[in-house]
């Protein structure tokens, strides 16, 4: 018999609106039981994915998906938080503010907390895969936690997901983990753990992801109560194979959910046959010399641990502006989304 279940569900209409899209919303949480997994009455930290501060469709979670989300358990739970962390090159209140996640939070009595700002509590990891103990901010640890990621692809995890979503509950300086990320996201999820998942896939990020990358128009939503499960599904018919996906596995080994598609009934408007055939992400100038620097014990602590950090920091902002501004890549994939599809109304 299936050990979990995860809803594919399609927007309605070729031209959507909001409506069509709180719809779909609303179908993919009841197909996937979601009253079997949020608690009644308590409070709730929504996590959506806030991870870029230049503007780009598919990067990071629609307004309209969130505000579905909202919509379905504000009369079901008590208090209703949205929580995302500042990175070394994103500020998380500019793109707040740039997503129109803002007005969400304003028209649902949402609490913004912005969780680099928060005391952090430190969770002891006796049987952590990689980390023997982890800080995270004190609103985790006091609500149930919904996470709302994107559909994308991803340079160092292959996708993120509804796992991958959880790296913005560490603190800023959680790249520090990256050349052990797949073992550490297992890590946050232990602590962290989601107990119910909604993917914005109505609008995707393929290619060189999770920020560079190119939106893609997808008119799907997912949802589930195992995160592993719906990555593994996500995954699936984004093109690529679960079992290979490192974080994924990890995850299984820590028991946080089923990573075997023969233990996962699908359902909604697709099933697994669905192949959508995403491009995969290449490392771009920044992620690749990040990784090149950790790798190399001698000059890792030169460019981590002195003001040269600072510089580098710099560096990758006027490259992010250049690749978004003047080169005009951003710009132009942001307009064939905001300008030519249904979905750019949230925006506008």
């Amino acid at each position: 018999m299936p050990q979990s279940t995860v809803s594919l569900v399609r927007v309605a209409s070729k031209d959507p609106t909001r409506d069509d899209v709180i719809a779909a919303v609303e179908r993919a949480m009841e197909l996937a039981n979601w009253r079997e997994h949020v608690p009644r009455g308590g409070d709730v930290s929504l996590k959506p994915n806030l991870g870029w501060d230049l503007f780009l469709p598919g990067a990071t979670t629609s307004p309209w998906v969130l505000e579905g989300v909202a919509r379905v358990l504000r009369n079901w739970v008590g208090k209703l938080y949205v929580v995302e962390s500042d990175q070394v090159v994103v500020d998380v209140e500019k793109a707040f503010r740039l997503n129109c996640i803002d007005r969400i939070c304003r028209d649902y009595d949402l609490e913004w907390v912005n969780m680099t700002r928060m005391p952090l509590v430190t969770v002891p990891l006796p049987n952590g895969r990689v980390l023997k103990e982890l800080q995270v901010p004190e609103i985790l640890l006091r609500t149930t936690l919904v996470t709302v990621p994107v559909m994308k692809t991803h340079n160092k995890t292959t996708i993120t997901g509804a796992i991958k979503n959880q790296w913005g509950c560490l603190p800023m300086f959680r790249h520090n983990y990256h050349l052990v990320l797949d073992a550490a996201l297992a890590d946050i999820n232990s602590v962290a753990r989601p107990r119910f998942a909604v993917m914005d896939a109505t609008i995707g990020l393929e290619g060189n992801s999770p920020k560079s990358g190119i939106p893609r128009v997808v008119d799907r939503l997912l949802a589930s109560g195992d995160a592993v499960a719906l990555d593994a599904v996500a995954a699936k018919v984004m093109g690529f194979e679960p079992s290979t996906i490192g974080h994924l596995q990890e995850c299984v080994a820590a028991d946080l959910g089923t990573l075997d598609l023969n233990q996962i009934a699908v359902t909604g408007d697709d099933d697994l046959s669905l192949n959508l055939q995403f491009i995969p992400a290449q490392h771009n100038v920044v992620s690749w010399m990040e990784l090149v620097l950790r790798r190399r014990p001698r000059l890792r602590p030169l460019f981590f641990d002195t003001p040269l950090f600072q510089l580098c920091c710099r560096l990758t902002l006027v490259y992010y502006d250049v690749w978004y501004y003047m080169l005009g890549i951003g710009k132009r994939r942001r307009d064939q989304i905001v300008y030519a599809t249904g979905y750019g109304a949230q925006w506008r």
